[in-house]
C-alpha cells in the first residue's frame, strides 16, 4: 500500500495533522503524482542541484500530463492553476521543492508511525493538547474584539471631530457679532447653546479617552498573558521540530495577532495624535486630553516598542542543505541556509528593513576556545515573500564559516569538545515608523561548529541534548554543566529520530530494550535519570563504543540499506538474545528473526529456530551484516537467498517464516530486486552469475550455536566476500557441491 493511501485511511486528528504542513506543497499535487513522487529519491535531490532541477522539471510535466487526461473540469483548472504556480516560484530554486516535498513525506511517515502506536510520549502530547486549541481560538476572538473596538473609536474620533468644528464655527461667528447685540435674547439663547457643545464636547472627550485607556490596558493584558506566551510557545515547539517532533505550524497564525494588534496600536496612536490637535482648537480648564493624552502616548509606544522587538523572530534555524534534517551543525566553509522573519507586517517598513548577521556577537570572551568569522556577505534587506502570507523575511543562503587562527594555539584546549561548544548567530536591523525607532535584535539557537563530517553523529547528541532540557536560547555554556534527562524525555526523542529519520518510530518493547541497554535492568525506566556523559560520552561496558554512536550507526545503516523493510515493520530490531530465543523457542522451524548487532556498529543479524527430534530448540545467527557488505548485495535478496553448507548436503535456505509465522516472500517479497531464484537456483555446473551468501554450518550436538572463537563457524559475510573474488566459478562450486 502507497504512503499516501495510508495517510488516507488515518483518524481525522492525524489528517488534522497532515493538513497543517501541506501549506507549503499543494495537496491536489500529492493526491495526483502520489505513487511517482513516493518513487523518487527527494532526500537526495535535496542536496544535489542537477537532480533536484531535473526531478523539478519531471514534476512538471507529470503535473501537465494529469492536466491534459484528468476529466474533472474543475480538478483541471486547478492542476493547471497549480503547475503555473510552482514553475513562477519555484524556476529559481529547485532544491527548495526537494527540500519541502522529503519533509512532507518524512512527516507524512511519523504521523503513520505515531498512529501506529497507542501513546504519544510526554512532550509531543504538551506540543498537542486541545487545551492549546482552545487557547488560541479564544485569542483570536480577543484580537478580534481589540481591533473591531479600535475601528468604532475612529468613528467617535470623527464624530468629535465634527461636534468641534461645529462648536468652533458657532464660537467664531458668535465673536464676530457687534458688542451691541451681546445682551439680546437671542444672544444669550447662543451662548447657552454654546455651553451645551462645549458640555458635550467634554463628556465625548472624556468617553473617548476611557474607552482608549481601556482598550490599551486590554492589549497591554492581551500581549502579556496570551500573545506573549504563544510566542514562547511556537519558539518551544521550533526547538522540539529541530530534534525531530512534530512539524512546526502556527507561523501565519502568529503574524496575524501580532499585524493586527500592531495594526490596532498604531492606529490608536494616530487618534491620540489627532485628539492632541484638537486641543490647538479648542481647550478649557480641566480640559482631559492634555492631562490623559502623555501618559496614554508613552503606554503605547511601550507596547509598540516590546512587540516589534518581539516578532523579529528566527523562523528557519541555521542548516547545512546538505543535512536538512540536522540543522544547527554548521561545518566550516560548507554553505548553510538561515531565515529570519518579522511577524508585524506593515506596508510602510516593506523593502526598508536592512538585516545584519553576526556570529558570536555575545558570546563571553573565554567562553570558547575556537572563534570564527563570516566568510560571505553578511547584510540583506528583508523582501516581502507573496508565497508566505506576504511575510517580511531575509533568507541568507551563502552564509559560510571560517575558523580565525592565532599563532601558538593547539585548537581545543578546554574541558569542552567541540561538539559541546556552543555558538550563535545574531540578526540586528532598525526599525523606524511614525517617530518610532526600535533596534530589532535576535539570535539562533545555539549552534555546534564543526570541521570534519565525522563529528556530525556527537554535534547531533548535543543538539538534541539541548533543545530536549532547555528553552533558555541563549544559555551557551550548557555544556558546562549539562541537566540529567529522565528516560521518558529521552525515549520520546529517540524514537524521534527514528520516525523522522527512517520513517518508523520505535515501540514500547524496542524502547524498554535501549533503556535496559543503557540504564541496565530495572523494575520501571521512566524516571530513571540519564547523564550527558552516560549518554554520549563513555563507552557501553566492553564495548569500544557509546551508546548514542552506537545507535546512530543503526540509524545510518537503516537509511541508507534497510529502510523499505524497516517502514514494513520486518525488523525487530532492539531485542535481546535472551528475548530473542524465547520468542523462537516454541515456533516452526526457519522462523527468524532480526535484530541490530550489539557488538558491531551498524550491524544487522538475524537468528533462525530449528526443532531437534527430541524436542530441545537450535538457534543460529549469523556474522551480523553491515554496511560495506549490503553495498554489493542489497538485504531482501540476502533474506531471499540465504544458503547453508552442512556436512555436504545440497545448501538450502533455512529462513522460512518471519516471526511470529510470516512466510518469508509474503514479508519481503515487494522489496526483491529479481524474482529469479526464491531458493530455487540450480549448483551445477556453474556457480550462478547472482551473489548468493553462504554460511558453512558444522555437525554439532550442541543446541547452542558456535561461539565466534569456535574453529569452524558459519562463513561471514566478509569470508565469503573475500572467497568469491579469490576462486574461480569453478572452485566455488566445488566447495558449494554435495
Amino acid at each position: 500500500m502507497s504512503q499516501w493511501k495510508q495517510i488516507q485511511q488515518l483518524d481525522i486528528k492525524f489528517l488534522e495533522q497532515v493538513d497543517y504542513f501541506y501549506d507549503t506543497f499543494p495537496m491536489e499535487a500529492r493526491q495526483v503524482l502520489a505513487n511517482w513522487i513516493e518513487g523518487q529519491d527527494w532526500e537526495e535531490a535535496a542536496t544535489q542541484e542537477p537532480m533536484a532541477t531535473l526531478l523539478f522539471n519531471n514534476l512538471l510535466i507529470q503535473l501537465d500530463r494529469h492536466c491534459t487526461q484528468e476529466p474533472n473540469f474543475l480538478l483541471r483548472h486547478n492542476l493547471k492553476r497549480i503547475t503555473q504556480q510552482l514553475q513562477m516560484k519555484y524556476k529559481n530554486n529547485p532544491v527548495q521543492v526537494a527540500v519541502i516535498i522529503s519533509g512532507c513525506l518524512r512527516e507524512e511517515r511519523r504521523i503513520i508511525a505515531l498512529a501506529s502506536v497507542q501513546e504519544q510520549g510526554p512532550l509531543e502530547k504538551a506540543m498537542q493538547n486541545s487545551e492549546a486549541f482552545e487557547r488560541q481560538k479564544n485569542l483570536d476572538k480577543r484580537v478580534a474584539v481589540i481591533r473591531s473596538s479600535v475601528q468604532m473609536m475612529d468613528q467617535a474620533v470623527k464624530y468629535l471631530e465634527d461636534m468641534q468644528a461645529d462648536f468652533d464655527f458657532r464660537y467664531k461667528t458668535l465673536q464676530s457679532r457687534d458688542p451691541i447685540e451681546r445682551n439680546t435674547k437671542m444672544m444669550q439663547q447662543e451662548v447657552a447653546t454654546l455651553q451645551e457643545i462645549l458640555n458635550c464636547l467634554d463628556f465625548k472627550r472624556k468617553e473617548i479617552l476611557s474607552k482608549m485607556g481601556d482598550v490599551i490596558k486590554e492589549i497591554n493584558d492581551m500581549m502579556s498573558t496570551q500573545l506573549n506566551l504563544e510566542l514562547m510557545d511556537w519558539k518551544r515547539r521550533q526547538q522540539v521540530a529541530c530534534i525531530g517532533g512534530p512539524v512546526l505550524n502556527g507561523m501565519d497564525q502568529l503574524q496575524n495577532w501580532f499585524t493586527l494588534t500592531a495594526q490596532s496600536l498604531f492606529q490608536i496612536k494616530r487618534q491620540l495624535d489627532k485628539l492632541g490637535e484638537l486641543i490647538h482648537k479648542v481647550t478649557y480648564e480641566s480640559d482631559p486630553i492634555p492631562l490623559q493624552i502623555p501618559q496614554m502616548e508613552e503606554q503605547v509606544k511601550f507596547l509598540i516598542y516590546h512587540l516589534v522587538k518581539s516578532s523579529f523572530v528566527v523562523e528557519k534555524q541555521p542548516c547545512m542543505p546538505t543535512n536538512p534534517q540536522k540543522p544547527l551543525i554548521i561545518k566550516t566553509c560548507v554553505q548553510f541556509t538561515t531565515k529570519v522573519r518579522l511577524l508585524v507586517k506593515l506596508p510602510e517598513v516593506d523593502y526598508q528593513l536592512k538585516v545584519k548577521t553576526t556570529f558570536d556577537k555575545d558570546t563571553p570572551q573565554g567562553k570558547v576556545n575556537r572563534q570564527f568569522f563570516i566568510l560571505t556577505q553578511n547584510t540583506k534587506v528583508m523582501d516581502v515573500e507573496e508565497s508566505s502570507n506576504g511575510c517580511l523575511c531575509v533568507e541568507f543562503r551563502h552564509l559560510q564559516l571560517k575558523e580565525k587562527k592565532f599563532s601558538g594555539t593547539k585548537g581545543n584546549e578546554g574541558p569542552l569538545t567541540v561538539t559541546e561548544e556552543l555558538h550563535s548567530l545574531s540578526f540586528e536591523a532598525e526599525f523606524c515608523l511614525q517617530g518610532i525607532n526600535i533596534d530589532l535584535a535576535t539570535s539562533s539557537l545555539p549552534l555546534v561548529v564543526i570541521s570534519n563530517v565525522s563529528q556530525i553523529p556527537a554535534g547531533w547528541a548535543s543538539v538534541m541534548w539541548y533543545n530536549l532540557l532547555t528553552d533558555e536560547p541563549e544559555n551557551l555554556c550548557f555544556f558546562s554543566n549539562p541537566t540529567r534527562a529522565t528516560w521518558s524525555q529521552l525515549s520520546e526523542v529517540l524514537s524521534w529520530q527514528f520516525s523522522s529519520f527512517a520513517g518508523r518510530g520505535l515501540n514500547k518493547e524496542q524502547l524498554s530494550m535501549l533503556g535496559e541497554k543503557l540504564l541496565g535492568q530495572q523494575p520501571a525506566h521512566n524516571d530513571c535519570q540519564v547523564s550527558w556523559s552516560k549518554f554520549c560520552k563513555e563507552n557501553i561496558p566492553g564495548k569500544p563504543f557509546s551508546f548514542w554512536i552506537w545507535l546512530d550507526s543503526i540509524l545510518d545503516l537503516i537509511k541508507k540499506h534497510l529502510l523499505p523493510v524497516w517502514i514494513d515493520g520486518n525488523i525487530m530490531g532492539f531485542v535481546s538474545k535472551e528475548t530473542e530465543r524465547a520468542l523462537l523457542r516454541d515456533r516452526e522451524s526457519g522462523t527468524f528473526l532480526l535484530r541490530f548487532s550489539e557488538s558491531h556498529l551498524g550491524g544487522i543479524t538475524f537468528t533462525w529456530v530449528e526443532q531437534a527430534d527430541s524436542g530441545e530448540a537450535k538457534f543460529i545467527s549469523v556474522e551480523p551484516y553491515t554496511k560495506n557488505r549490503l553495498n554489493a548485495l542489497p538485504f531482501a535478496d540476502i533474506i531471499r537467498d540465504y544458503k547453508v553448507i552442512a556436512d555436504g548436503i545440497v545448501p538450502e535456505n533455512p529462513l522460512k517464516f518471519l516471526y511470529p509465522d510470516i512466510p518469508k516472500d509474503e514479508a519481503f517479497g515487494k522489496h526483491y530486486n529479481s524474482q529469479q531464484s526464491k531458493g530455487k537456483i540450480p549448483m551445477f555446473p556453474y556457480f550462478p552469475m547472482s551473489l548468493i551468501p553462504i554460511s558453512t554450518l558444522p555437525t554439532t550436538n550442541n543446541m547452542t550455536p558456535p561461539s565466534c572463537s569456535s574453529p569452524e563457524p558459519p562463513m561471514s559475510p566478509g569470508m565469503f566476500d573475500v572467497l568469491s573474488q579469490s576462486l574461480s566459478p569453478f572452485e566455488m562450486a566445488v566447495i558449494s557441491s554435495p
